[in-house]
């Protein structure tokens, strides 16, 4: 943040200061138009001639995204799916990507499908192993992957380290921060060239609009690139849902940081518990990546962790449908608190064990989260 500017917090509580240049409403209002009348010269009156380019609330909402990242420009799409979609089709026939072997499954199943038909090569590291990242970098890597806490394991990736070996290596680091929202990780500023995220879960925070985000240092060409892609596709979030995502942005810090906090204390409860074999959550000292956790997460460890139970897929499975305050479903980020069994929902290859449970916290009565928690594993 430059000198003399408000807080991040004050920024998305404020939506950026807004105010209507005519009529001083504080609120922005929905642009629902499709298209747009020109001057008297035929050139366009603003940015948008076309619903296809996105839409004047479409542009506040990327305003006010790319402040908080720290981005020359930020890019809303109509999911992350279409989101990472984009991304990669930026890339050329024979370039090489690396990615974490755990990772978000739409993100690695559309990666293998380039493989296949596109030519392009990809490299999934064990995000386990020291040093595989480095191993896994070619002469082609155009671009590298990374996720950090991997999402259901919570593994951490040093954005920073990950960002010299890339740049070493001539390629681009993009960072999915769909877990890790500006309040706590600012990628960017770590030294990644892009920012992917996943707006649907924190950053709307009320699981009632899909919707996608790539944030950009600096790179003119990539900008422009993806402009032109999302354009081409039709994908750009349309006005009402970039209204609902910034009326959700308003209360991320509050929303971040009481998951954050009620994520750690049921975190610390659960560690030891007989019912349960591991606690996997960076904010708990005992987490082996706890350490640079701590110095990219300035603004909590957020409201994510899972839970491996004793019993295996069969208790797994009976914990997460007798739950009664935890709402058994897939997503994250929400202000209700869901349980998943994840290898549910997991493609065929995945590593992650049919033993965990993802908990995604929400900012209900931690008592009673625990309490259902206890209920539900006995």
């Amino acid at each position: 943040m430059a000198p003399n500017r408000p807080s991040l917090d004050t920024l998305l509580a404020q939506a950026q200061h807004y105010s209507h240049p005519e009529h001083g409403a504080v609120v922005p209002g929905i642009e629902t138009a499709t298209t747009y009348v020109r001057d008297e010269t035929y050139a366009p009156k603003g940015r948008q001639v076309y619903a296809r380019d996105g839409s004047p609330t479409t542009d506040v909402a990327e305003a006010i995204l790319a402040e908080a990242d720290g981005a020359a420009r930020s890019m809303l799409f109509t999911s992350g799916q279409s989101a990472i979609v984009a991304l990669f089709e930026t890339l050329r026939t024979g370039d090489h990507v690396v990615a974490p072997d755990v990772m978000y499954h739409g993100g690695a199943k559309w990666l293998r499908r380039l493989a296949e038909l596109r030519g392009i090569e990809a490299t999934f590291f064990d995000t386990e192993e020291p040093g595989a990242l480095a191993k896994a970098l070619q002469p082609n890597t155009k671009m590298v992957w990374v996720e950090t806490p991997t999402n259901p394991t919570w593994s951490i990736i040093d954005i920073a380290a990950a960002a010299d070996l890339a740049h070493a290596q001539g390629a681009l680091l993009v960072v999915d921060a769909t877990v890790t929202p500006p309040v706590t990780t600012r990628p960017l500023d770590l030294g990644a060239d892009v920012m992917f995220a996943s707006a649907t879960k924190y950053l709307n925070g009320h699981s009632d609009v899909l919707a996608g985000l790539v944030s950009i240092r600096s790179n003119t060409a990539l900008i422009d690139e993806l402009t032109l892609v999302r354009t081409l596709q039709g994908t750009a979030l349309p006005a009402f849902e970039s209204w609902l995502l910034i009326r959700g942005m308003r209360t991320l810090s509050l929303r971040y940081k009481a998951a954050s906090e009620a994520a750690l204390r049921i975190a610390q409860h659960f560690e030891g518990h007989p019912a349960v074999s591991h606690v996997l959550y960076p904010g708990l000292p005992s987490h082996p990546g706890h350490e640079i956790a701590a110095q990219q997460m300035t603004g909590g460890f957020g409201g994510m962790l899972s839970l491996r139970v004793h019993g295996g897929f069969d208790a797994a499975r009976k914990v997460a449908t007798s739950t009664r305050v935890f709402l058994p479903a897939t997503s994250l980020g929400g202000v209700e608190s869901l349980i998943e069994h994840r290898i549910a929902v997991e493609p065929p290859e995945s590593r992650v064990p049919d033993d965990l449970l993802r908990l995604s916290i929400g900012i209900e009565s931690v008592e009673d989260l625990i309490a259902d928690l206890e209920q539900a594993l006995a």
